[in-house]
C-alpha cells in the first residue's frame, strides 16, 4: 500500500452539500447539526479507510448509463480487488459484467459514486469521484469519502463462493413480475444510486422485511428512517429524480436493479416516503459468486409499516 501522510488526507475547507439537501435540510431543520455531521466529509483516503476497502469481496456502484438512465450496480472479487493506490484514488481490478447496465458507462470522468459495505461487521464507507478506465479494470478520483454509522445494517457471515452462471439467464423488463415483487417485500437491504449536476452518490437502506413496499407491478415506496441529517441522497433527488435501485439476493446471489425516478413525500407528522417509479428493471441470477448466512437484524430497524 502507498504511504500517506497527513496532508493528504486533511479534510479539504468546503461546503459538500449542494442547494438540493440544503433545500432538505431546512425543511426538517436539521441544517446546523448537517453542518457538523457534513465534517466528516472529506477527499481524501485515511489509512483505516485504505485498510477497509482492501478486505471487502464487493463494491456497489451508481452512476448513469449512456441514455442517462441511474443504475446501481454490484462488483465483487477477492479482497484486494479495491484497493486505495493514492490519497485520493482507489482502484478497482475487474470491471462489471458484460451484461451490466453500467458495462460501458465508465468512460473518461464519468460521475460514479460507490459504497463498500461489510456485513460482518456493520461497517460501510461512501466514496463518490470520477472513474476513469484502466487496462486492468478502472480507478476512482475521489471528491467526497465517508463513513456511515451502523444503523440499518443487517449482520451477515460469508461462508461459500460459487462459479458465476451463464449471462444468458438475464431477464430485462419494463414493470415487476410477481415473483420480484416478493423478492422486493422479503428484503431487508438495497442499495439507491443517486445523481446530481456535480457528481454521483450510493447509499444503503436497510430495515425488517416489509420496509420496502410494491404499491403496484410499476411503484415501490420505503419510509426514510432517521440518519445521519446530511440528506444526500434526499437532496439528489430533489435535484434531479433520476435513480436506480440494486436488491441483493444474499444466500443465491440473484440481483434486481431498477431504473426509474424517485420523489419524496413529507408527512406533516414530520415522517418521510420516497416513492419510486420503475422504467426497466434487469434480474440477473447468481450475479453475486459469494453467499452469506441468514442475518441478524439491526436493532436500529423500526418494525415494518
Amino acid at each position: 500500500m502507498a504511504a500517506y501522510d497527513q496532508a493528504a488526507y486533511d479534510q479539504a475547507v468546503y461546503d459538500p452539500y449542494h442547494s438540493g439537501s440544503r433545500a432538505v435540510q431546512d425543511r426538517v431543520g436539521v441544517r446546523e447539526f448537517a453542518d457538523h455531521v457534513g465534517r466528516s466529509i472529506g477527499q481524501g483516503i485515511r489509512p483505516v479507510a485504505a485498510a477497509f476497502l482492501e478486505l471487502q469481496p464487493m463494491l456497489v456502484l451508481g452512476a448513469a448509463d449512456g441514455a442517462g438512465r441511474v443504475w446501481a450496480s454490484l462488483l465483487t472479487g477477492a479482497p484486494g480487488f479495491v484497493r486505495a493506490t493514492g490519497p485520493r484514488q482507489i482502484s478497482v481490478e475487474g470491471g462489471l459484467h458484460e451484461s451490466d447496465p453500467l458495462a460501458d458507462a465508465l468512460a473518461a470522468g464519468a460521475p460514479v459514486g460507490t459504497i463498500a459495505l461489510d456485513p460482518r461487521t456493520r461497517r460501510r464507507m461512501r466514496l463518490n469521484g470520477r472513474a476513469r478506465p484502466t487496462p486492468r479494470g478502472f480507478v476512482v478520483e475521489a471528491d467526497q469519502v465517508f463513513s456511515n454509522c451502523p444503523k440499518y445494517l443487517q449482520k451477515r457471515e460469508r461462508y461459500e463462493e460459487v462459479e458465476r452462471p451463464s449471462s444468458d439467464a438475464v431477464r430485462r423488463g419494463v414493470q415487476l413480475t410477481d415473483e420480484q415483487r416478493t423478492f422486493i417485500e422479503t428484503a431487508d437491504t438495497f442499495f439507491l444510486a443517486t445523481v446530481h449536476s456535480q457528481g454521483a452518490d450510493a447509499s444503503h437502506r436497510g430495515g425488517n422485511p416489509g420496509f420496502v413496499r410494491t404499491d403496484s407491478p410499476y411503484e415501490l415506496s420505503w419510509p426514510d428512517y432517521s440518519g445521519n441529517s446530511m440528506f444526500l441522497t434526499l437532496g439528489n433527488l430533489t435535484a434531479d429524480p433520476r435513480a436506480g435501485l440494486l436488491f441483493l439476493d444474499w444466500t443465491t446471489g440473484t440481483t434486481l436493479q431498477l431504473t426509474g425516478t424517485a420523489r419524496t413525500e413529507f408527512a406533516p407528522d414530520g415522517e418521510r416516503t420516497v416513492r419510486f417509479t420503475v422504467t426497466e428493471a434487469v434480474e440477473t441470477p447468481g450475479a453475486s459468486p459469494l453467499r452469506w448466512s441468514a442475518p441478524e437484524y439491526s436493532p436500529a430497524n423500526p418494525p415494518p409499516p
